[in-house]
């Protein structure tokens, strides 16, 4: 997988990290089991310092997408599961976009029929 980091978009890089590992889980493109590259190492390949990896990869920990093995590094996570905090901070994010939906005149079935359809390319 390729990870492209955007300077010129305002979100962090390490939220654009996450993100990108996020999308690579979903897509299969990351495969339980993987060993991702030492955070030194993705630092070097991106440009980037190496405390900015160290946090995606912190957070993704905390989120349950990868594991720390002392041995390997960071390894994608073999089960995902949904919990409480997962769904409550979803079902946050998924309240706000559904207010801006609203707030720009985009009725039920559009904002559904887009959700479905970002959904459907998420796996992909």
């Amino acid at each position: 997988m390729i990870i492209e980091i955007n300077t010129q978009n305002p979100s962090p890089i390490y939220e654009q990290l996450r993100a990108q590992i996020i999308s690579g889980i979903a897509s299969k493109k990351l495969v339980p089991g993987e060993i991702m590259p030492s955070v030194r190492s993705l630092a070097a390949d991106l440009g980037i310092n190496f405390h900015t990896v160290n946090k995606a990869y912190s957070i993704l920990c905390d989120e349950g997408y990868i594991v720390m093995d002392r041995r390997k590094g960071a390894v994608i996570a073999q089960i995902i599961e949904k919990n409480e905090d997962f769904l409550s901070e979803l079902s946050r994010q998924i309240l706000l976009i559904s207010a801006e939906a609203v707030c720009h005149n985009m009725s039920e079935s559009e904002f559904t029929d887009l959700c479905a359809d970002c959904y459907k390319k998420s796996q992909n």
